[in-house]
């Protein structure tokens, strides 16, 4: 069977149990965000602004720790994943902290058919467009969602990253690489000793693919930044440059590791 054809089951799946192990991590830490800690970094809060009453919809929520961050800071948040663990878990920590966010359980592709309203604002942040196929299909549901004004607020890691094999000792993948590349995933980022061993399905994107899609809806960019560090110690071989800040401990500043973009729709 071609890959595509049961990619979306075989992520869920792996998802599923993603969230099991990461609800349980030091590295989401559930226990000091309800306690009042913010999930967010300080690249996306430099774009993000004042928040405040706006409604916006967070496209690929997990668990919802972000989601539930941005409703702290005052705005109407619905989040949107495929994983039914994740959104179990993302409306019981709403539950918890008695917010009145709003999450979706559903391919973000198909988020148009479950939306209420277009929103003030779409978030997306850290690997979340490395599991789908097509951009175009996504620049889309982003145009579609937002009303005209509006805005995108999306961080995500950098495709150079992506080239590398899974211990960033060598390249391995074409920065260009359209096929999907399918990997047997043992443990997760979160939780390196997790029992899981699940295929994963994703696609490499490059920034002209991800801007000129955007553009190609309806958005205009308003700021680009890439960035030389990662807010989370997710990869191999990392160390702590700056507070909060991680890069490779063989490549220290010499390759981009996020990047991140303000989009509004005209």
């Amino acid at each position: 069977m071609n890959v595509l054809d049961n990619y979306l089951e075989l992520n869920r799946r792996l998802w599923n149990e993603r969230t099991k192990h990461h609800l349980k991590s030091s590295f989401y830490n559930l226990d000091s965000f309800l306690n009042g800690s913010s999930s967010l970094n300080e690249i996306e809060l430099n774009l993000l602004g004042d928040i405040s009453g706006k409604t916006l919809l967070h496209l690929q929520c997990h668990f919802g720790q972000d989601s539930l961050s941005l409703g702290r800071m005052g705005a109407n948040v619905t989040g949107v994943d495929f994983s039914e663990e994740a959104i179990y878990a993302a409306i019981d920590l709403a539950k918890q902290l008695k917010q009145d966010a709003r999450f979706v359980c559903c391919d973000v592709y198909d988020f148009p058919k479950h939306g209420k309203q277009p929103f003030d604002m779409v978030f997306s942040s850290y690997g979340t467009i490395g599991w789908l196929p097509d951009l175009e299909k996504w620049a889309s549901v982003v145009a579609k969602s937002l009303k005209k004004g509006g805005s995108l607020v999306f961080v995500e890691f950098h495709p150079v990253v992506w080239m590398f094999d899974n211990s960033f000792k060598q390249l391995q993948y074409s920065y260009f690489k359209k096929e999907p590349i399918v990997e047997e995933e043992l443990g997760t980022y979160a939780d390196k000793n997790a029992t899981i061993s699940l295929t994963s399905v994703g696609w490499n994107h490059s920034l002209d693919e991800v801007i000129q899609n955007l553009l190609d809806a309806g958005l205009s960019l308003v700021q680009f930044k890439e960035y030389e560090y990662s807010p989370y110690n997710v990869f191999p071989e990392m160390v702590e440059v700056q507070p909060n800040q991680f890069q490779f401990k063989s490549m220290k500043g010499l390759i981009p590791l996020v990047y991140a973009l303000k989009m509004t729709k005209q």
